[in-house]
């Protein structure tokens, strides 16, 4: 099995004549079938809303896509909130360790704030007074370890994020004290789970929790929000989600749980960012250099400063070489970037058709938590970001950095004249 790569060589090559690589580009065809596809999973539940998460892709073009279908935004900082205030739509605010300001700006947008800590609600008294909105929500965390049926799949207990149960309860207490009508319950358990369990078997403790909560404080919950975890298949072999299954496994749980406990109008939220941009992003990157020492190592001119999961985590992200899809991967090499890391790997040992110097790679499943973690170090800049559209257009939707821009913060200094040309 192959993963595909939604471009061919020669509309790369034709793109490079004016976007030099390396580059990112996301499949907005892709996108919105997937956008359909997860509306459709959860459309028996009248509440349903998708809330995208910005930090995996933060760029309004990609924002304005995932709009169109009503879908809002999951942000976690101030410039993540102001994207999202651009673009329009509802927005959940979940963040920790949270400066007094970005509550304040959430509050201005008319956002849902998610509470991670119970020490947050006196540091909101003096940010909102002492009435608050009439919807918020809070972060929950079970502790131990998170099981589905085919193992451990994460710790919670080890997290920095939520609340214990105890702490839930007061919280909603406390909430209600402060003129809050309606809540949410908020918990991330695992991340990037590839298996259809995951969300089910999270809303049927959360489901069960909710009711619990609701006859003990005496305050209706609005909405349930598993938040996101839903992962994808990196590999070629590996298993993907089908999101359908997941709807309809959340469905029967709700069913189970919150239909008897009269609770059947509480909308359900998600906040998937990988599994709703991951495969229709991809870095194109180009074959420079060659070195033949204790290894085989083919250098391009992207590195772990684009894309740094691999050097990060030591992820793996499937490459095709364009244009010998059908040629044999009978060569072994590390393909490599510039930085003066060792880790700056895009790939170790992978088998791959025979690359010369100019041939384009097509580095997979790229659209989410990819360029967003790009950062500067060696002073290598920032890539540009371009829109793959429906009719086969192609858009800038971010210009590349330039050295103007990386030199910037030094317009006051007296290196200013020096480093930033006009």
């Amino acid at each position: 099995m192959e993963k595909k790569p939604f471009v061919t060589k020669s509309q790369i090559e034709e793109i490079a004549r004016t976007h030099p690589t390396p580059f990112y580009i996301y499949d907005e065809k892709g996108i919105r079938e997937n956008c359909k596809l997860v509306k459709e999973a959860f459309a028996w539940n009248k509440g349903f809303n998708e809330f995208f998460a910005v930090k995996a892709t933060p760029n309004p073009y990609i924002l304005d896509i995932i709009n169109d279908y009503g879908f809002g935004f999951d942000c976690s900082s101030e410039a993540e909130l102001i994207l999202a205030d651009a673009v329009g739509g509802p927005i959940m605010f979940s963040s920790n360790d949270t400066p007094a300001r970005e509550y304040a700006l959430c509050a201005n947008l008319g956002g849902i704030i998610n509470i991670d800590d119970i020490t947050h609600i006196p540091f909101l008294e003096q940010i909102l007074g002492p009435v608050f909105p009439e919807v918020m929500s809070c972060r929950y965390n079970p502790g131990g370890v998170f099981k589905l049926s085919n193992g451990i799949m994460d710790n919670p207990g080890d997290s920095k994020y939520g609340m214990t149960k105890e702490q839930l309860i007061s919280a909603y207490t406390q909430l209600k004290a402060h003129g809050v009508k309606k809540v949410g319950l908020h918990a991330f358990l695992a991340s990037n789970t590839v298996t259809n369990e995951y969300y089910p078997t999270l809303a049927g403790q959360l489901f069960e929790l909710a009711a619990e909560i609701s006859e003990k404080v005496g305050i209706e919950f609005a909405f349930i929000n598993l938040s996101g975890g839903v992962g994808i298949g990196y590999r070629p072999e590996d298993t993907q989600n089908d999101i359908m299954a997941i709807g309809e496994g959340v469905r029967k749980q709700f069913e189970r749980v919150l239909v008897p406990a009269g609770m059947g109008d509480v909308a359900i939220y998600t906040e998937m960012g990988r599994f709703m941009l991951a495969p229709y992003g991809m870095l194109i990157t180009k074959a420079i250099h060659e070195k033949h020492i204790y290894k085989e190592y083919i250098g391009v001119d992207a590195c772990a400063a684009n894309l740094m999961r691999p050097a990060m985590y030591g992820a793996y992200h499937h490459i095709t070489v364009l244009g010998k899809e059908n040629e044999p991967c009978d060569h072994k090499y590390d393909i490599t970037g510039s930085l003066c890391e060792n880790n700056d790997k895009f790939a170790i040992d992978r088998m791959l058709p025979k690359i010369e110097m100019g041939d384009y790679l097509a580095i997979h499943d790229a659209g989410a938590h990819g360029f967003a973690m790009g950062y500067n170090y060696n002073g290598r800049l920032w890539s540009a970001e371009l829109l793959l559209k429906e009719d086969g257009s192609v858009e800038e939707i971010r210009r590349a950095e330039t050295l103007n821009d990386y030199f910037a913060t030094f317009d006051n200094t007296k290196y200013a004249s020096k480093l930033i040309s006009d």
